[in-house]
């Protein structure tokens, strides 16, 4: 988006400095603005004083751990932080022009693993707390977009994201890099049997300007329509470690780990998750570009050299 020129406002909770944005030098491209997403007040000055006209809304808690432990501020973050966005969006008047909401494959709950890959016509019927509140703010966007709001609004579902940049270290990805590059010890969560779809950050930021350029071009076909995005590869999170211990080399530690893996089981997760892509390629042409190893190889090199920077090597 800078890129091609565009004027960028970021709302944070913290200015944190350790971040993607401060670590590859682009906070002093972007406006940050620290507040709420719950203050729909301070959202509806953003909009009106920075001439808002596109909203990407990736706002969210996004660890299903936390929600596990503290589910009435995951409903704050996902729920509420959701609805008053879309109200201060629709107290603008009519400048929107495009509006792409981030929502997950969690949103659609557990299905059988015959059921899989996902369709975007699956009902949702999620019941642990991140993919119950992830699931309502999609369908609070999915009100907006409707007939009798009629805001320019697009959901896209995502499977697991990964890549550069990721310091959210309870994710299996960065955790698995980080311990097999000899940072930390790699504490299981489960017996590794879990399935899982996997997409690399470039391909999800390609499909998000794709797709809100497209919105923004043609509301009349886009408004209201939900997108899913994956891979549509299955990989069990054993497989990932096995992946990420190969190409790191260190394949020592991947057996003490697989041993500890055995009979621990994890609850409050789905066992399956799998993305179906056809229609957001048949609307925009879009699919992956990246393999999970091609992705894992330019990620983990992403990672030597921050984690070595960050440790003072």
């Amino acid at each position: 988006m800078l890129n091609k020129g565009a004027k960028i406002t970021g709302l944070v909770r913290d200015r944190d400095c350790n971040t993607l944005l401060f670590y590859e030098g682009l906070a002093d491209k972007v406006l940050l603005i620290q507040g709420e997403l719950t203050n729909r007040e301070l959202l509806e000055g953003i909009i009106a004083e920075q001439d808002i006209e596109a909203v990407f809304h990736f706002a969210a808690q996004v660890e299903v751990g936390v929600a596990i432990k503290d589910p009435y501020q995951t409903f704050e973050s996902n729920i509420r932080g959701t609805y008053c966005l879309m109200e201060a969006i629709r107290n603008s008047g009519n400048k929107m022009r495009s509006i792409v909401v981030a929502s997950t494959d969690k949103s659609y709950g557990s299905y059988p693993k015959e059921r899989m890959p996902y369709k975007e016509d699956y009902p949702l019927i999620p019941k642990y707390p991140y993919d119950v509140s992830k699931a309502c703010g999609d369908m609070i966007a999915q009100t907006y977009a409707s007939d009798i709001f009629r805001l320019p609004i697009v959901v896209t579902r995502f499977c697991n994201i990964y890549g550069p940049g990721q310091l959210n270290f309870s994710a299996i990805i960065p955790d698995g890099i980080r311990s097999a590059l000899g940072y930390t010890k790699f504490i299981p969560r489960g017996d590794g049997t879990q399935v899982r779809d996997f997409i690399y950050v470039e391909d999800v930021s390609e499909l998000y300007m794709l797709v809100g350029e497209l919105l923004n071009n043609d509301p009349d076909r886009l408004t209201g329509e939900i997108f899913n995005a994956g891979s549509n590869v299955p990989h069990s999170v054993k497989n990932i470690l096995e992946m990420i211990f190969s190409l790191i080399g260190n394949e020592a530690e991947l057996e003490e780990i697989i041993a500890l893996m055995k009979d621990r089981k994890t609850s409050g997760e789905i066992e399956t998750q799998l993305m179906d892509f056809e229609k957001v390629n048949k609307f925009t042409g879009w699919k992956p570009k990246h393999s999970l190893e091609q992705g894992l190889s330019k990620t983990i090199d992403w990672y030597v050299k921050y984690l070595r920077e960050q440790s003072g090597l």
